[in-house]
């Protein structure tokens, strides 16, 4: 009987693997991702060797506590890191999945609710979140990438980001950019990133995450609707409405894959029901 490899998942292990993720110019996110679902592998291990055997135990460990894209997602980072240290003959086949035909209707965000939190945020006084819920809606853009909405962006007209190592540019639309002018006039800002704190630092996503969470209440909108990346998928879905080209909204989007972008235009169950309703083709009575 063949004997089996075994190998030690140690942390001096994972923090090479760490450097050479930040030499591959890996987006900080992603890191921060791919380490976590190792330590959670070496949690399991505990101490115990690294092994086929062990890591299709890890499989299946994970699929009695998580979703399966999350376990294939945490499959993938520890799949990167075996390649690294050219163990590939260890490497564990993700769970099967079925690509789903519907999006969840619970967890899309509709325009009405949209205009909602928009309105909501300006009763509230707070300018500066209503931008910042129609900078990412109306230009599709991540939250990650808001930085790059700059004073000289909003002046051209246009911003060039940069994500995953590509680069690409996001036009803004006239209506935003007048929008944006007259804040910035008001809030006396010459240079640099559009929404920034007190301090004058770039808002990051936990600041945006927790303002939008708060609004939500007020504005009568499910919470578990409202967060920034359903601001992308809606203007997805409204370009997507309009357009109905998928290769130019993976350009816009910043998709290296059309697949992805489908995943964005999946419609809702009951949007189907009622275009299978208009069809009008049961005849009898």
């Amino acid at each position: 009987m063949r004997k089996q490899k075994t190998y030690a998942l140690t942390s001096n292990l994972i923090q090479q693997y760490a450097e050479y993720l930040l030499e591959q110019e890996r987006a900080k996110n992603t890191i921060e991702k791919y380490l976590r679902d190792l330590n959670c592998l070496s949690a399991f291990l505990d101490g115990a060797s690294l092994t086929k055997a062990s890591l299709l135990e890890w499989k299946e460990h994970l699929s009695n506590s998580y979703a399966p894209a999350t376990v294939n997602s945490m499959l993938a980072a520890v799949n990167c890191f075996l390649r690294f240290m050219g163990w590939k003959e260890l490497s564990v086949r993700p769970l099967k999945i079925q690509r789903a035909l519907f999006c969840d209707e619970s967890r899309e965000l509709t325009r009405t609710e949209y205009i909602r939190l928009v309105n909501t945020a300006d009763q509230q006084g707070n300018e500066r979140l209503a931008l910042l819920l129609q900078t990412i809606c109306a230009t599709g853009i991540r939250v990650s990438e808001l930085r790059f909405i700059t004073v000289e962006a909003v002046a051209m007209g246009r911003a060039e980001v940069c994500c995953k190592g590509k680069r690409r540019i996001v036009f803004l639309p006239e209506k935003l950019r007048c929008l944006l002018k007259r804040y910035l006039k008001k809030q006396k800002t010459a240079a640099g990133p559009v929404f920034i704190t007190r301090t004058g630092k770039p808002l990051d996503r936990s600041n945006i995450w927790r303002e939008m969470k708060a609004l939500c209440e007020s504005a009568d909108v499910a919470s578990g609707k409202v967060f920034p990346h359903n601001l992308r998928h809606l203007f997805a879905r409204t370009y997507y409405a309009m357009e109905k080209d998928l290769s130019r909204l993976a350009d816009i989007l910043g998709h290296s894959s059309i697949d992805t972008t489908r995943i964005y235009t999946m419609e809702s169950g009951m949007v189907h029901i009622r275009q299978l309703n208009r069809m009008d083709l049961t005849l009898t009575t």
